[in-house]
């Protein structure tokens, strides 16, 4: 039957008198096709009878010639290698062992690139002590395709050559003669960049080396050089602690460098009924606080009294649960002894020194090769500050650091830093301290560089490039090279560096492999040394120096911390990370004040949703003696001290930032003295804020079990399993039947007998809500980013995202238990007034199920959702018609809907609407358009290509090689990933472990992903 449907391509189209509809059909054509030197004339063609072959020919011809006349594309020419290089063969991916070390964030890392092209960074297996890669470190590879990077050096302000650069720098050191300048750098670690800085400034005898720490962890450095004669920080192994307690510590966090909870994770599994205890006391919820057994919100005034009371003094001026508390803990400490640890953030030498003293016998303390990641020292930084202001100062180096924007005085120091005769920033972006520089010298990616790093005394990694550089820059150390008149390349520098004293006889090649080499060689690292008395601002040495607050003006403590995303905010134009939902307020693009509910409801501050569900919060202005930050976004955060407020640092960057990336506000204005904690005024200002929150629930009040299972280690070793992890129940021919047997079936399983089938383990006692698993499956599976109003409508991307819920009980069973036994009258808030205001936390990462009984494979008309072999639930992007049958029969609502093309699109200007940032793409997996379903799909590019190297091998697969993104980036080994077909493997215990339940069990849809109960060592005695 034919059609009477009318096909347009705009809405001009469909007025029948449009002059320009007319034009363009008259005009289909710009050249009228020569039929007539073909086939004849015209006329004489239409007045003949045609034979049906003629007339074939002649509308073929017609049409082809149509086709050439008016589809002509453009011609890409592709060059090959005239020698190809033996390295890189198309289609395989090739692993390079290196280091990312940019003054915030250290770990030792694997590179993946594919054609020379790096597009992934993963965990060094091999290493032990290098660092954590946390999600920052893997979002860090983006860096290396972001548009905004400076292209070349720059005097005042023009691109010039490295030549011309050289001589201009030549000439102006040789004008400073005399003259006072100051090279102010991030924490290097390295030992080859020393021994360059240290030959660089007996040059220049005028050079004074200073080490700023953005976020300063000076206190603590003060307090270990002052005990143990070196700056360093102790490091942690928290596996062997039996008790932690801390206080204000998110060790879980950025807490001294962070990468902490791969032994904190190991400790918390239940083995031989024995568990770690944690207690936790904090102002703000961190992801520590999330995790510990036992939190007792507590101000940074309180934490002061608690952390003296802990040490040997006394609870009497507490509020009556938090003396309670410490009283317990305090116990607790002295009978676990040496198996005990205690740490703190408070920012003051005294407390750091008290806590470094308890733990002088704790075997979780190792004081004899401490790390070395943060060197910086808050009087020596601020002498620098007050002698550029003063104008004692006349020239300023910076690397690595942008003082202009992170300095508590920014404007004024911007102001006196224009005006010195020599100011030279090395840096990757012209940002807020480059863009007022007169000289510029770009700098390359980690990734198109070499280097090293100490990051834990004895154990030293390598920087090695992935790819050659992408613009016209060099690295700081190849310019102290020249500027020293040292011909060396620093490849040679760091390779000498290391043959005459790291490797002690040792292969270069294979340290170069490995990307670390452990060693007892002793490398001599520069130390930062003290300020001559009273050049300084502060009283860093005494021990109340950073504790001024307490006599500042305000009635809040607030408490400055790095988010888990931006970090010091170094990346903040990183649209992974600012996509990427905070793990305790799963709120994305933004930073906040979070506040108690009791302090909001004083200050009229409110949270409410709007009818499709999005979050809004009221504005606030914070002040600080004469700094007033206005228009701060405000979220009531349950968990957070009363009397408290948090808000994070490295937002509100505008300089070399994306428009779409320039979000927040920026907190370094409030880091009086450079501590974390500081007494501050709070009033209500006018509007409400628009947050993109991808978690409305605040507890978890009334959900089933099946979600969080959860019980006590007291209960796990004494009560049968049957008792806190039960199988839900059917009914079958009138009897209670277990979900797992066949007879509650009513689907025809498949054979899961043949080949391999795949099965994720995800433990929750070891999962710490880190995200870092998040981030490593964006950058593998090509997730799109789609911005904050996109993500205001529920319409993020990602594939795997860890909910993180509240409950008000011990266990989220006794909560439920509370609200069944409610007497009638009795409203939810006895049950929402406790979780506000200190809930139990737990984080639960949820990604496709990969159901054996898929309820999303039933519903689809086109089979475009389908069951694989190995146990793999696939979707066929090409067959989807966008239907979103399976997304609403998903119980576990993880499938994404394309609303838009988020690739080469406008509307959606991140790292897919340009060239430089679609280099990031991974070619095994396809850019999806939109209209389309897409989600988790167990990594299938990975598994397959781990069955097809054994095949070529000839050999089976062994177990630990199947991996997926998110078990890969794994830290703490709360995922593990495996073939259940294999007897031996690690996947299949955990399956019969008893802690294992699948996630809605009482659904009937057979889930390939399993998880762990929580288990809480709720023991006081």
């Amino acid at each position: 039957m034919a059609s009477n449907k009318k096909y347009w391509r705009s809405v001009e189209e469909l007025n029948e008198d449009s002059a320009i509809v007319k034009a363009l059909q008259d005009n289909e054509f710009v050249t009228e096709i020569p039929t007539d030197e073909f086939l004849g004339d015209k006329k004489a063609l239409e007045s003949s009878s045609t034979t049906r072959r003629d007339f074939l020919k002649y509308v073929g011809f017609s049409t082809a010639a149509a086709t050439l006349a008016a589809c002509e594309g453009p011609v890409v020419k592709s060059i090959p290698y005239v020698v190809q290089p033996h390295e890189i063969v198309p289609g395989v991916a090739n692993y390079y062992a290196s280091t990312m070390a940019d003054g915030f964030d250290f770990a030792n890392v694997l590179v993946k690139t594919r054609e020379g092209r790096p597009i992934k960074i993963e965990r060094n297996d091999l290493s032990e002590n290098g660092g954590s890669a946390n999600a920052r470190v893997h979002a860090s590879i983006l860096g290396l395709y972001d548009k905004n990077r400076l292209t070349g050096p720059l005097l005042n302000g023009a691109a010039v050559s490295w030549p011309e650069f050289d001589t201009a720098m030549a000439q102006k050191m040789n004008e400073m003669s005399g003259k006072d300048i100051v090279l102010l750098t991030q924490t290097f670690a390295s030992p080859s960049t020393s021994k360059l800085i240290s030959e660089f400034t007996a040059k220049y005898a005028n050079i004074k080396h200073v080490v700023y720490d953005t976020v300063s962890c000076s206190a603590a450095l003060d307090a270990f050089q002052n005990t143990y004669g070196s700056r360093a920080l102790p490091d942690y192994d928290f596996s062997k602690a039996e008790l932690i307690v801390s206080v204000g510590a998110d060790f879980l966090g950025d807490w001294q460098g962070g990468s902490y909870s791969k032994g904190y994770a190991k400790g918390r599994i239940p083995k031989n009924g024995k568990m770690s205890r944690h207690i936790q006391f904090e102002a703000n919820l961190t992801l520590t606080g999330g995790k510990a057994d036992k939190r007792v919100p507590a101000t940074p005034t309180q934490q002061i009294e608690i952390l003296k009371a802990l040490t040997g003094g006394s609870a009497s001026g507490l509020p009556e649960n938090i003396a309670d508390a410490v009283n317990k803990a305090k116990a607790q400490l002295q009978k676990a002894g040496g198996k005990a640890l205690l740490i703190t953030n408070l920012p003051d030498v005294a407390s750091q020194t008290m806590a470094l003293k308890f733990n002088a016998n704790s075997e979780a303390m190792d004081v004899n090769k401490p790390l070395l990641t943060r060197q910086g020292s808050n009087s020596e930084v601020m002498s620098v500050v007050n002698g550029v202001i003063s104008g004692n100062i006349k020239g300023l180096i910076t690397v690595g650091v942008d003082p202009v924007y992170s300095l508590p005085n920014a404007q004024e120091f911007a102001e006196a830093y224009q005006k010195l005769e020599m100011s030279l920033a090395f840096a990757i972006k012209q940002d807020a301290t480059a863009s007022l520089a007169k000289m510029v010298a770009a700098v390359p990616h980690y990734l198109e560089s070499w280097g090293d790093a100490q990051i834990k005394k004895g154990h030293y990694s390598l920087t090695q490039p992935t790819i050659r550089p992408l613009f016209n820059t060099r690295q700081f150390q190849d310019c102290l090279l020249q500027w020293t008149g040292n011909s060396k390349k620093y490849y040679d520098y760091v390779k000498e560096t290391w043959t005459s004293s790291i490797l002690g006889g040792g292969s270069w090649g294979q340290a170069l492999h490995d990307g670390f080499v452990i060693s007892d060689s002793e490398v001599s690292m520069e130390s930062v040394k003290s300020a001559s008395e009273g050049a300084g601002v502060l009283e860093e040495s005494t021990s109340n120096g950073a504790l001024s607050f307490l006599s500042q003006d305000g009635n809040y403590d607030l408490t400055l911390y790095t988010s888990t995303g931006l970090g010091d905010g170094q990346q903040a134009n990183n649209p992974w990370l600012q996509e990427f939902p905070d793990p305790i307020t799963r709120a994305s693009w933004d930073n906040y004040l979070t506040v108690s509910a009791s302090d909001a409801e004083a200050l009229g501050l409110v949270n409410k949703h709007v009818s499709n569900g999005a979050l809004n919060g009221s504005y606030a202005n914070v002040t600080l003696g004469n700094v007033v930050i206005e228009n701060v976004p405000v979220i009531i955060q349950p968990g957070q001290a009363k009397g408290s407020v948090g808000l994070a640092l490295g937002y509100g960057k505008t300089a070399a930032i994306q428009e779409e990336m320039q979000t927040g506000v920026n907190a370094y204005a409030l880091y009086q003295n450079f501590s974390n904690i500081q007494k501050v005024s709070i009033e209500k200002a006018s509007g409400m804020h628009e947050f993109a929150c991808v978690q409305l629930q605040s507890t978890m009040a009334g959900r089933s079990e099946d979600i969080i299972k959860e019980t006590t280690l007291e209960i796990f070793n004494t009560k049968d399993k049957s008792h806190w992890n039960s199988v839900p129940v059917t009914d079958y021919d009138h009897s209670p039947t277990s979900v797992r047997d066949e007879k509650a079936d009513i689907w025809s399983s498949f054979d899961t007998s043949v080949g391999h089938h795949f099965n994720l383990s995800i433990d929750l006692n070891a999962c710490t809500g880190c995200g870092a698993c998040v981030i490593a499956c964006h950058a593998e599976n090509n997730v799109p980013v789609v911005g904050k109003e996109e993500v205001r409508k529920f319409r993020d991307m990602h594939w795997l995202r860890v909910d993180r819920y509240y409950a008000a009980g011990e266990t989220f069973k006794e909560e439920i238990e509370t609200l069944e036994n409610l007497p009638a009258f009795d409203s939810y808030k006895v049950v929402e007034v406790p979780a506000y205001e200190n809930p139990q936390v737990a984080f639960q990462p949820v990604m496709c199920q990969h159901c054996n009984h898929a309820p999303c494979e039933t519903v689809c008309p086109v089979a475009a959702t389908s069951h694989g072999r190995q146990g793999q639930n696939h979707m066929a992007y090409n067959r989807c018609v966008g239907t979103r049958y399976c997304a609403n029969n998903c119980p576990y609502k993880v499938r994404r809907f394309n609303w838009f093309l988020y690739s080469e699109n406008d509307a959606f200007d991140y790292n897919m609407n340009n060239d430089l940032g679609r280099m990031v793409l991974n070619p095994d997996v396809v850019v999806r358009s939109r209209g389309v379903m897409e989600k988790c799909s167990l990594c299938i590019q990975m598994t397959q290509k781990t069955i097809l190297d054994a095949k070529r091998e000839g050999r089976p697969v062994k177990d630990g090689e199947f991996q997926t993104a998110c078990s890969k980036a794994c830290d703490t080994g709360a995922m593990v990933f495996g073939d259940i077909n294999d007897e031996e493997s690690e996947v299949l215990k955990l399956k019969k472990d008893d802690r294992m339940y699948h996630l809605l069990e009482n659904v009937g849809t057979k889930p390939n992903v399993f998880y762990h109960a929580i288990i809480k060592n709720t023991t006081e005695a």
